[in-house]
């Protein structure tokens, strides 16, 4: 059971497919940064990613960031309220203000 034969319609036996990887944890990048939030497998391109969602307070997180799993040094699961603590300390930013520069005002122009 549990095997798929696709030549003979096959099936899928939903109890031995483990569920996605979703954890609260704090965890340690290749170059020295921590961060905790709720860690998660994903793929993308056909390659997997570790995200990231950094919650502080309330339900959204603060920032979503993916990495490979290559740069993680440790993972450690925490319970949700740890994570969020240690969050608050350690808090990703997606863009910094100087990588920004300063955009020009709108104007709205014609549509050609």
């Amino acid at each position: 059971m549990g095997d798929i034969d696709l030549e003979v319609g096959g099936f899928v036996d939903v109890g031995t497919i483990p569920p996605p990887f979703s954890e609260w944890a704090v965890v340690e990048f290749m170059g020295h940064r921590r961060y905790a939030g709720l860690l998660s497998e994903h793929t993308i391109a056909g390659h997997g990613f570790l995200r990231l969602d950094v919650y502080i307070e309330g339900d959204t997180p603060v920032v979503s960031q993916l990495y490979s799993p290559s740069s993680v040094y440790c993972i450690t699961p925490v319970a949700e309220d740890v994570a969020r603590k240690v969050a608050k300390g350690s808090q990703p930013q997606p863009v910094t203000r100087w990588e920004v520069p300063e955009l020009a005002p709108f104007t709205r122009e014609e549509p050609f």
